[in-house]
């Protein structure tokens, strides 16, 4: 196996490697500009399947570049600003000023100046571009380093149905501070590097998440900080969290049309605000990623991942978490400009060591799995997006973990029957408002969906959808439905968020119950064989709105409030509270996280 290792790692090296950018790391307000420019556009991009994140940079200014020049409809200021901000944030793929001729760019720039250039150098050698505290470029290195930090004081306040105290009021604090460096080597290997170290103090719903999707309970019994998104994690006085987080790659181009990344980060499949394939709901994790583009129709990503699972007990004096695996296949086809269809399979397996047969990119992993004779864990999936009247994205995604159509047929509620849907639409400069972007998303998942089982020689989670005991696909896990509606304004450097929704789940009566909605849980133990329905368990309903305003004081540099209004409604009284959570904070060179669960 070592042999074969050495062989395909020769293999890619020793291709001829090309031009490639680092990517854009996942944020869903940049992501949300990128996206609204491909609607515009009213066509798909030509550098990105937009379906799979992140983009490259040098694709995101190709798209952008292509916007300006021919706008279907007029631009808004607000348009042009956010058309040089892309391009300011990634410079170095950017064409000058000088060379568009009567460019859009310019037309509110004083004077012409090279793109990204700041008015005012700090101490002559820091933020001589917008984007950047320290750049290097010489013809063999472009290095991008920038600072880091996060500071959000805040204040959580719980309002109980039953209980004493009947209010509970809490401080919240996030404090983050860290480096973030990327760049290319002779423009052929890309890199990206992300390191910070954070303490935090989360609302209470957030601490109630990690009772079920985190590491509860340390080996003294003792419940544990949680933090979402994140792996190892630390306690912070008596109810924070403190927790480093890293992230880094390496990426470069073979072949002229594929592209090979290797490293540890997130990675998701969707055009929503959920994916229900895979998301960047859980902690990164190390993988090898191959996208293969066929011009502009075909887009072929194999991803294969090395995943964490926590929930095996380590025998005594062991401290090295277990590795699990997990094999995925994205075909994204370009039907027309304005309709895109998906294909996706996944294949969670337990091994002592990668398996090379999952490593076949061009083979069907069902196959594969039976033909070892394994019982891993197979899930097959559908997406499809329509782009049209430079106004409106529809999308949508149905996974089948597993599907029998007699049992179907036969309206039984048979629990082999697991699935999961989920439909939306995009709405941007609604109703002819400028920058007023409207979203509406709903999601499902049937009981038991991304569960597996264990067995003698399978430990407890080697094989379920998750990794560090989060899920990969949506916060949730399974046996619920949400219904969410998203408005987003802009105004040059303000910018309005809100999001709200409905989400309604079944939960366990008893930990040694298992109704199907945590997906940790081994579905051998199910409650019950038929007469199995969303929501089944102890039906719980949350209703919440959460608004965001932000002000982007100079590049990437944001003073933000915040406000969340949560309420909890659980068939068992003691379960049910309201929350009210306000902040406010100064964010730099980081991405606002949702956590809407």
């Amino acid at each position: 196996m070592r042999h074969n290792g050495y062989v395909i790692c020769f293999l890619f090296f020793s291709l001829c490697v090309r031009a490639q950018s680092p990517f854009v790391p996942l944020n869903a307000d940049y992501y949300h500009l990128i996206d609204r420019l491909e609607i515009r556009q009213g066509q798909w991009a030509d550098g990105f399947h937009s379906t799979v994140k992140p983009y490259n940079r040098q694709s995101v200014i190709q798209l952008a570049d292509s916007v300006a020049a021919h706008p279907r409809r007029s631009l808004s200021d607000t348009d042009y600003f956010t058309i040089d901000y892309l391009r300011n944030d990634s410079w170095e793929w950017a064409t000058p000023y000088d060379t568009l001729g009567k460019d859009p760019f310019t037309r509110h720039l004083r004077s012409p100046k090279t793109v990204g250039d700041s008015r005012k150098p700090l101490l002559t050698h820091f933020y001589k571009k917008k984007a950047d505290f320290y750049n290097l470029q010489t013809p063999d290195v472009d290095l991008h380093v920038n600072p880091v930090f996060y500071i959000g004081p805040g204040l959580d306040r719980t309002s109980y149905s039953t209980g004493i105290p009947p209010t509970d009021q809490q401080p919240l604090f996030i404090n983050t501070r860290g480096l973030e460096v990327r760049g290319t080597i002779g423009r052929k290997l890309g890199f990206y590097t992300y390191f910070s170290d954070n303490q935090a103090i989360y609302p209470e719903y957030i601490r109630q998440y990690g009772l079920t999707y985190g590491q509860a309970y340390n080996s003294t019994g003792d419940i544990q900080p949680t933090a979402p998104g994140e792996s190892f994690i630390k306690n912070f006085g008596t109810r924070g969290a403190d927790f480093l987080s890293a992230r880094g790659y390496i990426t470069f181009n073979t072949l002229k049309v594929i592209n090979v990344q290797f490293g540890h980060d997130r990675n998701f499949f969707g055009n929503g605000f959920r994916s229900l394939f895979l998301s960047d709901n859980s902690p990164a994790y190390l993988f090898l990623k191959l996208s293969t583009r066929l011009g502009k129709k075909i887009q072929y990503t194999n991803l294969f991942t090395s995943l964490q699972n926590n929930q095996a007990p380590l025998p005594q004096g062991e401290k090295l978490i277990p590795p699990k695996f997990a094999a995925i296949h994205h075909l994204s086809i370009n039907v027309t400009d304005f309709l895109n269809v998906g294909v996706f399979e996944a294949e969670v397996f337990s091994r002592d060591r990668l398996d090379l047969s999952y490593l076949n990119p061009v083979i069907l992993y069902r196959y594969v799995e039976s033909s070892l004779g394994s019982k891993d864990n197979a899930f097959i999936g559908i997406d499809l997006k329509a782009n049209f009247l430079s106004h409106f994205l529809v999308y949508s995604q149905i996974l089948l973990d597993e599907f029998r159509l007699k049992p179907l047929l036969a309206g039984q509620g048979d629990w082999t029957n697991k699935f999961a849907i989920q439909l939306g639409g995009k709405y941007i400069d609604a109703f002819a408002v400028p920058n007023l972007d409207l979203q509406l998303e709903m999601n499902l998942a049937r009981p038991y969906t991304y569960s597996h089982e264990s067995s003698p020689t399978v430990s407890a989670g080697q094989t379920n959808y998750a990794h560090y005991s989060q899920p990969l696909a949506h916060p949730l896990g399974a046996n619920f439905v949400e219904g969410l509606g998203i408005i987003r304004y802009q105004q040059k450097k303000w910018s309005f968020n809100g999001i709200g929704g409905v989400m309604m789940y079944g939960a366990d009566t008893a930990p040694d119950i298992n109704y199907g909605s945590n997906i940790l849980k081994d579905y051998t133990y199910r409650y019950r064989d038929e007469g199995n329905y969303i929501g089944q368990g102890r039906k719980t309903i949350i209703t919440y709105a959460d608004v965001r305003a932000s002000y982007m004081i100079r590049h990437n540099i944001f003073l933000e409030g915040r406000f969340l209004y949560r309420y909890q409604d659980s068939q068992y009284k003691p379960n049910s509270y309201g929350e009210q959570v306000a902040s406010f904070a100064l964010r730099w060179n980081l991405p606002y996280r949702n956590w809407v669960f």
